[in-house]
């Protein structure tokens, strides 16, 4: 599967904006987490999701190609 860019410079704009905060704050969390101030494994869980759909996210800025719009979704930006 090729990825073809399908989206313009407000779409890679808004996802990179976006993955940079989930980033930031995966790692906010993860760091709480590891201090242990937030006790459990969901926010372990929660940390990585947020690490990784953050990281994705910045992929599809960079690469100007979005999952939803692939599959047919039309998104507003």
């Amino acid at each position: 599967m090729a990825l073809e860019c399908n989206i313009d410079a407000a779409g890679k704009a808004a996802r990179l904006m976006g993955g940079i905060a989930a980033v930031a704050g995966g790692t906010i969390m993860l760091a709480i987490a590891g201090l242990g101030a937030l006790d459990g494994t969901i926010w372990w869980l929660l940390a990585g999701g947020a690490l990784a759909g953050g990281a994705f996210s910045i992929f599809e800025a960079r690469a100007g190609w979005c999952v939803v719009r692939a599959m047919g979704i039309r998104t507003p930006l």
